[in-house]
């Protein structure tokens, strides 16, 4: 092999491509189900029977599909026992979220716009929830940003930090899980856009002014604020792609 050559590809490595079989459906299915509903770590699955009879599958499909999520280390089968749910349910509605959006391969654009919507919301609902000690972890997140000057990668984690952390304060689940998807798919964006003069301290000024409005306690001013720094966003996302 001459130098600079890689490892060759061996063909037999590759195998066509197949459509998703039944039980990999209903596993996705499952995950989808799962994460929607508030299910304590450890709870029991319902038998293979019902499940198998409220999917509407197969017994030997479902097993297939249940061996799948344990091998993703979701469930745990315990034999003459049943199956356990190994996952919090919140993070197994945002995985299913995320692969969705990633095996979906969703336009950027779309992305800032469904994201834009959600922040307003998230911004609002905040102001009427935080206490004193999310607004002290919430302060962090902006001195944490301040404090990265022109380290950009320290710069987008505190970023994003700063936005779960209203999500959080939000206390709505689905919105919190929408969240961290979308902004695990828009990271390296925010990496990008940040590398051009200017852009930080302009993004600093922005989370200030939302983090100010959400500690006076004043919801319009907040999803105001909010809004400036998500069409700023939008732009700079529009400009850098």
């Amino acid at each position: 092999m001459s130098e600079g050559q890689g490892t060759p590809f061996i063909r037999t490595r590759f195998r066509p491509v197949q459509r998703l079989s039944t039980a990999s459906l209903v596993a996705r299915q499952l995950i989808e189900q799962l994460g929607a509903e508030h299910i304590p770590v450890g709870a029991r699955l319902p038998s293979e029977r019902d499940l198998a009879q409220m999917l509407g599958v197969g017994r030997s499909t479902l097993r297939e599909a249940i061996a799948a999520l344990e091998l993703l280390g979701l469930v745990d089968i315990r034999p003459g026992s049943g199956s356990y749910l190994r996952a919090d349910s919140t993070q197994l509605l945002a995985q299913a979220l995320e692969w969705s959006l990633a095996l979906g391969e969703p336009e950027i654009g779309d992305l800032v716009e469904v994201r834009e919507q959600l922040e307003l919301l998230a911004a609002r609902l905040a102001t009427g929830r935080a206490d004193e000690a999310q607004l002290e972890r919430l302060r962090e997140h902006v001195d944490r940003m301040r404090d990265a000057g022109d380290d950009v990668e320290a710069f987008v984690a505190a970023d994003i930090a700063f936005h779960l952390e209203i999500a959080t304060i939000a206390q709505n689940v689905v919105l919190h899980s929408l969240l961290t998807s979308i902004q695990s798919l828009l990271a390296d964006w925010f990496d990008r856009t940040l590398r051009v003069p200017g852009t930080i301290e302009a993004t600093l000024a922005e989370h200030q002014a939302v983090f100010t409005a959400i500690q006076q306690g004043d919801p319009d001013a907040a999803e105001t604020a909010m809004a400036t720094l998500m069409t700023a966003a939008d732009h700079r996302v529009r400009r850098s792609r």
